[in-house]
C-alpha cells in the first residue's frame, strides 16, 4: 500500500500507485479534475503527493505519447486562423501544467527532433523558460547563466520610454530617454511584447580596446562627439505635492506666499518664485531650498485657551521646497481637489541628464561599466573607413565572465547594420555565427569582426587589429547627480550631537572602524583626532569621585553632585557619545568612575 498525501496531509492509501497515477493524469486532461492539481510519486519514501494549494509556479508542457507529441499541424493552422485558443489547447488535453514535483517523474524534450518513446513531455518552446526581459537578451544560449540573471536585472533598471502619457502624468523618480531605438540584433521577444512602443537603449557603435587605462575595471570611455549628438541623453522628473488639509476647530492650511509674522519665515529670496496664489510658475529654475508651493498651517498645538486667543495664534510655515543637492526646471503645475474637496496642488521638476563620469552604462549581458572619461571626438581612435566608436570597452571583461554573446552581438549589430536588416538572435534560435561571418565577408568585411585603426591623437596605426561592432547599449538610472554626496557643515542629531544619516538629510559619511584601520595602516593616524571629533564635547569632571560634575554658567562655578564645591574639578575633552553612555549606565545604577590622569 502507498500512502496519499494531499497539500501535505495523509488522504489514504491507494494499493495500485502506477494505475492510480494514470487515471489522476488522464481524468486532469479529460478535465474532471482541475489543470492546476498535480500529483507525483516519492520512490524514497514509497509516497504520492497530490498538491493543488496556491503560489505554485507551474509550467505548459506539450504531452507526447510513445514519442509523438499531441499538438499537431492541423491544431497549429487552427490556432493561426484564431479558430481555437490556449484555453482550448488545455481543455482537449494536448497542453498541461507541471509543477516542480510532477516535473521530476517526467522526461521533458528541449526539441521535437530530440523526442524518444521515454519522453513524456515536449518544450512549447525553449524561450519559455525565461521571462519576458531576460527573453529580450540576445544569444542568450551562449551566455553563462548568472551574467544572463544580471543582464536581465539590468533591463529592468535601464532608462526608456516608459509610458507615451509621461507629459499628463505625476510619477515619483521617472527617467525618459530622448532618442530609444530598437535593437539590431532582436529576439522574437521584441515583437511580441511590442518593444518598439516602449524601447530602452540605443544601438552604438563599441570598440574593445583600452584607452589610457581609463576603462579599467569594467569603466568606459565615451566619445563626446555621440554625447553631443545625443547619446544617452535623458531627462529627469520629480514631482511636489502639496493639500490645504483641515485640523480641528475649523482651522486649515493655506497655500500662499507666507506673510513675514509666520512663525519659521525663511527669506524673501526664497519666496522669489511664487506667484500671487503662492505657487511656482512653470519653467522657472529652481535650485535647492528654493520654495516651489508656499503654504502656512495652524499653530501645532493648540490648548482649548489658545483658541481664542487671536495673539497666541501665529500661524506657522510649512512650504514645500526642493530637496537638498537638486535643481531643475518647473515643468507642469497643475491645481486641482483632492477627495475630500480640499485644495491639492502639482508641480513636477524636470531636469536634463547629459551622460557624465559616473553614470552607469550597461550592455544586454550583464557587461555594466561606469563612465571613466569623455573623451573629445578628435581624440577618439577611428578605423580605415573612418568610423569613430562612440565606446571604448574594455577587453579585460570577457575572458572571466565568459560572455561570448557580447561578442557575437557586436559581430550580429555589424552585419545587421551594413545589410540594412535586424539579424534573428533569440535564444536557442538565433542565425548560426558562420552565416553572419560569411555575410560580413560578403560585405567587404574581415569575418572575425576586426578592423584596422588608427590613433586619435598620434594617428599612428595600433598594431593590434580592434575587434569593433555595433550593439545595442543600456543607460541605467543610476546616475551620479542622484548619489553624489558631500558636506562641511551642516545639521546635527538632538541625542548624540552626531551629524544626520543619508543624502537626503544633508548627512555626513561615516567613518567606521575598517576606515580607521586604512588611516592607520597608511601612517596618517593623526587625521583620527580630527575624523573622530563630530560630538567632540568638553565636560566638568570631580577628581575625588570620578562622575561629570555641574558648571553653573550664571554663578560662574563648578560643583560636584556628590562630592561639593570643596574637590577639584577637571575640564576633561571627550566625544558626546561616550558622555551618552556614561548618563545611560547611571540610569541603569552602575557606577561609571572616571580616573583622570595628567596629560603630561
Amino acid at each position: 500500500m502507498t500512502e496519499v498525501f494531499l497539500n501535505g496531509k495523509f488522504a489514504g492509501d491507494v494499493e495500485n500507485k502506477d494505475e492510480f497515477i494514470e487515471s489522476f493524469k488522464s481524468e486532469r486532461r479529460q478535465g474532471g479534475i482541475h489543470y492546476q492539481a498535480n500529483v507525483s510519486y516519492d520512490h524514497e519514501l514509497d509516497q504520492l503527493m497530490i498538491e493543488s494549494s496556491r503560489g505554485r509556479v507551474l509550467r505548459p508542457l506539450i504531452i507526447v505519447k510513445e514519442g509523438i507529441p499531441l499538438l499537431t499541424d492541423k491544431h497549429i493552422k487552427q490556432l493561426q486562423k484564431n479558430e481555437i485558443n490556449w484555453t482550448d489547447l488545455v481543455q482537449q488535453g494536448i497542453i498541461e501544467f507541471l509543477d516542480a514535483a510532477e516535473e521530476e517523474n517526467s522526461l521533458v524534450a528541449f526539441r521535437e527532433d530530440e523526442l524518444t518513446p521515454e519522453h513524456t513531455h515536449l518544450e512549447i518552446s525553449p524561450l519559455a523558460m525565461f521571462g519576458l526581459a531576460t527573453s529580450l537578451v540576445p544569444f542568450g544560449d551562449y551566455l553563462q547563466g548568472a551574467r544572463l540573471i544580471i543582464g536581465n536585472k539590468n533591463l529592468k533598471q535601464s532608462v526608456g520610454l516608459y509610458t507615451a502619457n509621461f507629459p499628463q502624468r505625476m510619477d515619483m523618480d521617472v527617467n525618459l530617454l530622448h532618442y530609444p531605438q530598437m535593437p539590431l540584433a532582436q529576439s522574437i521577444m521584441h515583437e511580441l511584447s511590442n518593444y518598439d512602443k516602449h524601447p530602452s537603449g540605443q544601438n552604438i557603435i563599441v570598440a574593445v580596446m583600452t584607452y589610457k587605462g581609463y576603462n579599467m575595471e569594467d569603466a568606459v570611455v565615451i566619445n563626446k562627439g555621440s554625447i553631443d549628438r545625443g547619446f544617452g541623453r535623458a531627462t529627469y522628473y520629480r514631482p511636489a505635492i502639496s493639500e490645504e488639509l483641515r485640523y480641528s476647530g475649523g482651522l486649515m492650511d493655506q497655500i500662499s506666499i507666507p506673510d513675514k509674522d509666520v512663525k519659521g519665515y525663511k527669506s524673501e529670496q526664497d519666496y522669489r518664485l511664487l506667484e500671487d496664489d503662492g505657487i511656482v510658475f512653470p519653467e522657472a529654475k529652481v535650485k535647492e531650498e528654493d520654495v516651489l508651493i508656499g503654504k502656512v498651517s495652524p499653530p501645532r498645538f493648540l490648548s482649548s485657551l489658545d483658541e481664542y486667543s487671536l495673539a497666541s495664534n501665529i500661524r506657522r510655515e510649512s512650504s514645500i521646497s526642493l530637496r537638498h543637492g537638486e535643481r531643475g526646471i518647473i515643468d507642469f503645475v497643475a491645481v486641482t481637489e483632492n477627495e475630500e474637496g480640499n485644495k491639492l496642488v502639482q508641480v513636477r521638476i524636470r531636469d536634463p541628464r547629459i551622460p557624465e563620469v559616473g553614470d552607469k552604462f550597461v550592455s544586454s549581458h550583464g557587461q555594466k561599466g561606469v563612465v571613466g572619461l569623455i573623451v573629445p571626438e578628435s581624440d577618439m581612435p577611428y578605423s580605415a573607413k573612418g568610423i569613430v566608436p562612440d565606446i571604448i570597452f574594455s577587453p579585460h571583461g570577457i575572458p572571466s565572465r565568459m560572455t561570448v554573446s557580447h561578442m557575437l552581438e557586436l559581430l550580429a549589430g555589424k552585419t545587421g547594420a551594413l545589410a540594412g536588416r535586424y539579424i534573428d538572435a533569440t535564444t536557442f534560435d538565433n542565425e548560426p555565427e558562420e552565416a553572419l561571418r560569411a555575410e560580413l565577408v560578403s560585405l567587404g568585411f574581415k569575418e572575425d569582426c576586426t578592423e584596422m585603426m588608427y590613433n586619435g591623437i598620434t594617428g599612428e596605426k595600433y598594431l593590434a587589429r580592434i575587434f569593433i561592432g555595433n550593439m545595442y547599449y543600456l543607460r541605467l538610472k543610476h546616475m551620479v547627480a542622484n548619489k553624489i554626496q558631500s558636506r562641511a557643515r551642516g545639521p546635527i542629531q538632538l541625542l548624540t550631537r552626531q551629524p544626520t544619516e543619508g543624502r537626503a538629510k544633508e548627512g555626513g559619511l561615516r567613518l567606521g572602524e575598517m576606515e580607521k584601520d586604512t588611516f592607520v595602516a597608511h601612517g596618517a593616524s593623526l587625521l583620527l583626532k580630527e575624523r573622530f571629533d563630530s560630538d567632540k564635547t568638553i565636560v566638568p569632571v570631580c577628581e575625588e569621585c570620578g562622575l561629570i560634575a555641574i558648571e553653573d554658567y550664571v554663578k560662574d562655578k563648578k560643583y560636584c553632585p556628590v562630592c561639593g564645591e570643596k574637590v577639584e574639578i577637571n575640564d576633561v575633552e571627550i566625544s558626546y557619545a561616550f558622555k551618552l553612555i556614561l548618563d545611560e549606565l547611571k540610569a541603569l545604577g552602575v557606577y561609571p568612575k572616571l580616573k583622570l590622569k595628567a596629560k603630561y
